[in-house]
């Protein structure tokens, strides 16, 4: 990604949270939701596209998508918002999508607790290991 196209997007994102933080929207899918946090935002090439990922910690799938139908609802407005702050010959147009990084996150964290450690030989074993240090045999030269 280009200079320019992370600037654009951390930009776009930005604005994005400032209207939703001072809420902005009025449309109740979005409103009631709770806290909607961006988490990144993908802008194309040509920087007329961006998708923006987005969150809100306790609401389950259907919730999210009904969160995300809302924003799409009122993209309209956050491009404005975006034209009016970046000053760009032509603002992307912005779809947004449910980040499911935390979700995935949490997933492979139950999976690494649900996975037994390997057993270690017991601490009365005579056998020692080369990762034990060193051995009284190797102060005797």
């Amino acid at each position: 990604m280009s200079q320019r196209m992370e600037r654009v997007a951390g930009e776009v994102r930005a604005v994005l949270g400032e209207a939703l933080a001072r809420d902005e929207i009025k449309d109740p899918r979005v409103r009631g939701a709770g806290l909607i946090t961006v988490t990144h935002v993908r802008v194309s090439g040509d920087l007329r596209h961006a998708r923006a990922f987005f969150t809100v910690h306790g609401l389950d799938g259907a919730q999210l998508d009904r969160v995300r139908v809302g924003l799409d609802h009122a993209s309209g407005y956050f491009r404005q918002a975006i034209a009016r702050r970046l000053r760009m010959k032509v603002a992307p147009a912005v779809t947004f999508e449910v980040d499911k990084v935390f979700e995935q996150a949490a997933r492979i964290e139950q999976i690494l607790r649900e996975i037994e450690p390997p057993s270690r030989s017991s601490p009365d074993s005579p056998e020692r290991s080369a990762d034990d240090g060193p051995s009284d045999r190797d102060d005797e030269d």
